[in-house]
């Protein structure tokens, strides 16, 4: 009988959702442990990823959804280049942020947040532009004076421009927003 504690229940159906949101056979891992060996930042994850990779495997959906790895992978690919059986992890890695987001299980919550500044401003003005950026990011965090000093280094050194360089098909890039926004229903 399965325990009543969210974090241990495990979910038989969990391991075939996330190889079909990601498109990869999460269940051939058979860990190797090469994903965690080349991960550059796996020591700062709270579930290394063959590991996280085995807790998809057994169905422990709460878990692996809260968890901080997730959102702390910097989707570098070096996992997916090592796994000697073509799974790419960093592909279920992203599949697990949008179900966490989903799910309302996000463990760094200023991660998500930093990534919709980043796509607002793109979607804006076509590139990244890192005042706006940083404006739009520190207005959703309520975390306004954190940098204050470092940002007006920044600007001192012509780091942060005010206004941002135009660029001739911002049509196209809202485009591909607009196809993306229709095609995951939001």
């Amino acid at each position: 009988m399965a325990e009543s504690n969210p974090q241990t229940f495990l979910d038989p159906g969990f391991r075939a959702e996330v190889d079909k949101r990601s498109g990869t056979p999460v269940s051939a891992c058979f860990h190797c442990i090469k994903c965690t060996n080349g991960c550059p930042i796996s020591y700062a994850m709270d579930i290394v990823p063959n590991r996280l990779m085995r807790m998809i495997q057994l169905g422990l959906r709460h878990r692996v959804l809260s968890s901080s790895t997730i959102w702390i992978c910097a989707s570098c690919e070096t996992c997916t280049t090592r796994c000697p059986n073509d799974i790419d992890v960093a592909r279920v890695m992203d599949s697990l942020r949008q179900m966490s987001l989903k799910a309302g299980t996000v463990a760094e919550p200023q991660i998500p947040m930093f990534h919709e500044a980043f796509l607002a401003v793109v979607k804006s003005t076509g590139r990244v532009h890192e005042l706006e950026m940083l404006v739009r990011y520190k207005l959703k965090s309520g975390n306004l004076l954190s940098d204050v000093r470092l940002g007006w280094e920044m600007f001192k050194r012509g780091r942060l421009k005010l206004i941002p360089d135009n660029i001739a098909r911002l049509h196209e890039v809202r485009r591909i927003f607009e196809e993306e926004e229709r095609n995951s229903g939001a």
